[in-house]
């Protein structure tokens, strides 16, 4: 009888999640507290936005760059990583199928198992074993510089757009309470949406 259990996991969410879960609440709280100060100091409509467009602007492109800096130099390290693994394969395949072994070993296999595993993972692909088993580098996991910068950008936008809309049809003796509401809401939502993500494969 064929089963019907299907188990649907979310790691490979983690890369670009991380960082739009990080650009929108960067965006909804950056992008308010300018508005919000602009208003206290009684701009008009036509300042607010202004200001809002221009946060909205500049804080995407501030996002982008970090997050591509900070994920390039994880890939960087991987990459430094990966190579390393592979001089060590080429020059001493024994040493590394002993290393793999007691790896295993350490996780719980008898010596026998352990071996045998070791080998039969070895001749499907070896550096695959040990950048996953022994670095803990998988593709699912793996720094994708370009992604990261690219969700980041793209979600500060869109958290930065709440309070930026929430300013531009509010009253004007009201931008900064409008806003302030605005802002609170989106954080929550930000929040439900993010623990539904994180916590879907549970």
């Amino acid at each position: 009888m064929r089963s019907k259990h299907l188990e649907v996991h979310f790691g490979h969410r983690v890369g670009w999640l991380r960082a739009a879960v990080l650009g929108a609440n960067d965006g909804v709280v950056s992008v308010a507290s300018l508005i919000v100060g602009v208003a206290a100091g009684g701009a008009n409509g036509q300042a607010l936005l202004l200001i809002g467009v221009a946060g909205l602007t500049a804080g995407a492109m501030s996002m982008a760059a970090g997050e591509y800096v900070s994920v390039s130099s994880q890939a960087d390290t991987e990459a430094a990583d990966i190579a390393k693994e592979k001089g060590e394969l080429a020059a001493s395949p024994e040493l590394e199928l002993e290393e793999l072994t007691k790896h295993y070993v350490g996780r719980g296999l008898d010596q026998n198992l352990a071996m045998a595993v070791a080998e039969k993972l070895t001749s499907v692909d070896a550096l695959r074993a040990h950048t996953q088993d022994e670095l803990g580098i998988t593709e699912a996991l793996q720094a994708r510089p370009i992604q990261a910068a690219a969700f980041s950008a793209v979600a500060f936008s869109v958290g930065a757009a709440a309070p930026l809309l929430a300013a531009t049809v509010a009253h004007p003796s009201s931008v900064a309470v409008t806003t302030v509401i605005s802002t609170i809401i989106s954080l929550v939502v930000l929040g439900v949406l993010s623990a539904w993500a994180g916590g879907a494969s549970k």
